[in-house]
């Protein structure tokens, strides 16, 4: 098996966009009208070319190699949060270098989509900590800026250390990884105990993760469920892993699942109007984060 550090260039990005992973799963989980108000959902993410080839080369890297011992590494290393310092509104700007064009459904930089996700957050009229999640949700996708694979930023995440549900993405890839056959990991259990609680279980690493890990001093616990389980598909799409949940783990699902349609669903080719929007999305940040972020 290769390295994870000597990748080549198609390992490190078999998608072409980071959003390509999200048009996937907006093909696996159709959601209601309601936020697409640009166009119906079924238009979303409508490529010409084929089934996405890339999409299942993106789930095998990722299956293969998001061990429990990568998952360590990767903590270890990023969670330290020494590799930059800067103000929320350079964050941004640093974000906006991952602006690809072959996302179909907005040529709008990250900034602007997650703009548009905090808006249709606020104009559902919810509390303004949870539109302050709809603006950070993506800003651990710098890990890409860092050097990282995309398949350790963005996908469906997962618990790692113990069985695989059938219900994950393409889990026949899951054979490739070495955890499948080694017995510390590979029971129901693996290193965990029943009801543990999520906030005791290691997850694949990625964007939700990092992002959750940089903004748990600063949000309620509500949000923080959004940031670090928004790609946990199995569970709050598919139900799994219930002997793994405890009672506030169930409390929160109620929350994951109020934010994910808004992460989906609120791409609009209209860009946000930044001037009107600046006073009350600066006095938002003035309010919940501090004057710098640590990467």
């Amino acid at each position: 098996m290769t390295p994870v550090n000597k990748l080549s260039q198609a390992e490190i990005n078999p998608l072409k966009s980071l959003d390509e992973w999200e048009d996937d799963v907006l093909e696996r989980y159709p959601d209601p009208e309601a936020i697409a108000t640009s166009k119906k959902t079924a238009e979303y993410r409508n490529y010409e070319t084929p089934g996405r080839d890339t999409v299942r080369e993106f789930y095998r890297l990722n299956h293969t190699y998001q061990t429990y011992d990568f998952v360590q590494e990767k903590r270890a290393d990023y969670l330290k949060f020494d590799k930059k310092e800067m103000p929320v509104w350079d964050a941004f700007q640093f974000l906006n270098q991952l602006v690809d064009d072959s996302d179909p459904d907005t040529d709008l930089d990250q900034f602007q989509h997650l703009l548009q996700t905090s808006e249709a957050i606020r104009a559902d009229g919810h509390p303004d900590w949870m539109v302050m999640v709809g603006l950070m949700h993506d800003m651990g996708k710098v890990l890409c800026l860092f050097g990282e694979p995309q398949w350790a930023v963005v996908g469906d995440t997962f618990p790692v250390g113990c069985a695989y549900s059938g219900k994950i993405v393409y889990p026949e890839f899951f054979a490739n990884n070495p955890d499948y056959s080694d017995t510390r990991y590979n029971t129901q259990y693996g290193v965990y105990t029943p009801g543990c609680g999520l906030r005791n279980v290691h997850m694949s690493w990625g964007h939700d993760e990092y992002v959750y890990q940089m903004m748990k001093d600063y949000l309620p616990e509500s949000g923080l469920y959004m940031l670090r389980y928004h790609s946990f598909y199995a569970w709050h799409r598919e139900g799994e892993y219930e002997y793994l949940l405890d009672d506030h783990d169930r409390e929160m699902l109620k929350w994951v699942k109020l934010f994910n349609p808004y992460d989906l669903y609120s791409k609009n080719p209209t860009p946000p109007d930044w001037n009107k929007l600046r006073p009350y999305y600066q006095e938002l940040a003035n309010k919940y984060l501090p004057e710098r972020l640590k990467f």
